[in-house]
């Protein structure tokens, strides 16, 4: 089946040191500028609010506990953050005694269990992963324990619509892999969602952020290549936007009033041993034919 190359991305939201965990939430775009140590909100009118600072630590993958508290990665730290209604930011779990390195990005389900990624290298030191990395769950109530070893740098984490299907981004190791969920948040049945192996004219690389839509195909973001990507099950490439100044893609999330809207975090540069400036990120958008579904 041809690949189609989706065009006409506009920017909607601008001014951002790296952008990372596009979440569509309760009507709004919800995302952390990482090294603007600050979770962001927005209705997409080219205006952003923030929602909390995260002074001492770099704040990454989003969730939200049943009673609509936000959670919050923060990397270096290896902590699950809460933010309560007063404002104040509490330590939800701390993982410190179970990562193996930084933290990263995360989902949650309803019920407030929460999966996150540990990519088990220090990703602001310019460092790569030299041992496994793991997916961690959360409960509710801030218990942690690892829920699916041998992973190679996970990063992006979707969940299905009906909450049984986890889906990892294994940034090192260029697939997508599926796992079966339980009711206390347990990981089994490991499987290949899709290998990411290039193909004649497309360079496929290690996907980083993703989301998921309603025909259970994954929009990958690519920063290596600098492309987004569909994929179905089985590895089938279907669509592919590259950023109009070929800036790196970073993650994506299918959100507006009817989920037909890819939200698209763009970067000029990654993540290194120095902060990003403040306009070296953004986020793009543009409208697909399939809605999203399940989380993010």
């Amino acid at each position: 089946m041809p690949i189609t190359k989706r065009e006409g991305a506009e920017t909607v939201l601008s001014g951002f040191h790296f952008v990372e965990g596009p979440r569509w939430h309760e009507g709004q775009l919800w995302f952390s500028d990482m090294h603007g140590h600050r979770v962001m909100r927005s209705s997409l009118d080219g205006k952003a609010e923030v929602v909390v600072e995260i002074e001492d630590d770099h704040p990454s993958g989003l969730g939200w506990l049943a009673d609509g508290r936000l959670l919050v990665v923060t990397m270096a730290t290896r902590q699950l953050r809460r933010v309560e209604p007063d404002g104040s930011v509490v330590v939800h779990a701390d993982l410190s005694g179970i990562a193996r390195g930084d933290c990263n990005d995360m989902i949650s389900r309803p019920d407030g269990t929460a999966w996150v990624g540990d990519m088990a290298y220090d990703v602001h030191g310019g460092s790569h992963a030299t041992q496994a990395g793991q997916t961690i769950v959360v409960t509710p109530d801030g218990r942690a324990r690892s829920a699916a070893d041998d992973l190679v740098a996970p990063n992006g984490h979707v969940l299905s619509e009906d909450g049984r299907t986890l889906i990892v981004a294994e940034s090192g190791g260029f697939r997508l892999t599926a796992f079966d969920v339980g009711e206390d948040g347990s990981l089994s049945n490991r499987r290949t969602f899709a290998e990411l192996t290039p193909e004649p004219g497309f360079e496929y690389a290690p996907p980083d952020g993703i989301c998921l839509d309603a025909e259970g195909a994954v929009w990958v973001a690519d920063p290596i290549a600098r492309r987004f990507y569909r994929v179905r099950e089985g590895g089938e490439i279907t669509d592919w936007i590259r950023p109009a100044d070929e800036a790196n893609a970073i993650a994506c999330v299918l959100g507006g009033p009817d989920r037909r809207t890819l939200l698209m975090a763009v970067s000029q540069s990654l993540p290194g041993p120095h902060e990003l400036p403040a306009g070296n990120a953004r986020i793009d958008a543009l409208r697909v034919e399939v809605p999203g579904a399940g989380a993010p």
